[in-house]
């Protein structure tokens, strides 16, 4: 069945959440980049379908072709703003030329970004010191979705914008970890020790492995980024530093396999995997 064969069930168009409240004169969130004001891209199933499913998402634009819509109806999704019916080749030149996005295409406000002292007190938190990649923050994201953790604990600077490559590759994580964006990485890692969090740095230069350690919630693992790791202030904020040790010829991991195997063993330390 192509996109023509038939009509799709919509008329074609011209174009665990943190509510808790503030305290002080603070804004209710603050956005990615507080410099732009532009829109989040999403392409693909997973990507759309689910910020289509999340009622914090607020679209400023759908672009389906009519086997997305078709597949939209047929699964119950609510589209929540008229769409645009195209053909795929529009979308095509909307994202760049290697980017599958399924027939489907938005544009949408990005997501609220919480104020740290909103974290519960338990459970795991990831923190990226300058982790650049898109790919590689979107894979963390996805397995963050995947071990329930609590938030992402990131850089307004040196951090990718939580749009195109990133969101899908989380494939629909974007909304369902949120993002604390803070401006001093090791402000905000003091702030989680106050708080009462065990903050732990990986790194392959850590005294112990992260499966030796006393693990207590709630936990945050820090990750550097690939190359450079942690840098020297991040290390010397942790509670402790820890190393993953493999078993293998090759001794280091891509940064999102890595984050992988730290939330494994910490969340199987903490009882978390039941």
């Amino acid at each position: 069945m192509t996109d023509r064969d038939r009509k799709p069930p919509f008329r074609r168009g011209g174009g665990k959440p943190f509510d808790k409240g503030r305290t002080g004169s603070r804004p209710p969130f603050r956005g990615r980049d507080a410099s732009s004001d532009g829109p989040a891209i999403l392409y693909g199933w997973h990507t759309v379908s689910m910020a289509l499913a999340n009622p914090k998402r607020r679209f400023r634009k759908l672009l389906l072709t009519e086997n997305a819509a078709r597949r939209l109806a047929e699964e119950n999704i609510a589209t929540r703003i008229t769409p645009d019916i195209v053909r795929p080749v529009e979308i095509d030149r909307l994202v760049s030329a290697d980017a599958v996005h399924q027939g489907l295409y938005a544009e949408a406000d990005p997501l609220p970004s919480p104020d740290l002292d909103t974290l519960p007190p338990d459970g795991l938190v990831l923190v990226l010191d300058q982790i650049t990649d898109p790919h590689n923050v979107g894979a963390i994201l996805r397995s963050a979705a995947a071990f329930a953790v609590k938030a992402i604990v990131t850089t307004a600077r040196h951090s990718p914008e939580a749009t195109g490559v990133l969101a899908k590759s989380a494939s629909g994580a974007l909304e369902l970890v949120p993002l604390v964006t803070v401006q001093n990485l090791a402000r905000a890692l003091t702030a989680l020790n106050e708080r009462g969090f065990m903050t732990v740095g990986l790194d392959s230069e850590g005294n112990e492995t992260l499966s030796a350690i006393d693990l207590h919630e709630p936990l945050a693992l820090v990750l550097g980024a690939e190359g450079k790791g942690l840098r020297q202030l991040t290390r010397e904020t942790c509670s402790a530093v820890a190393r993953l040790d493999m078993p293998g010829e090759i001794k280091s991991l891509n940064v999102s396999n890595a984050a992988v195997l730290a939330l494994y063993i910490g969340a199987s330390r903490l009882g978390l995997m039941k």
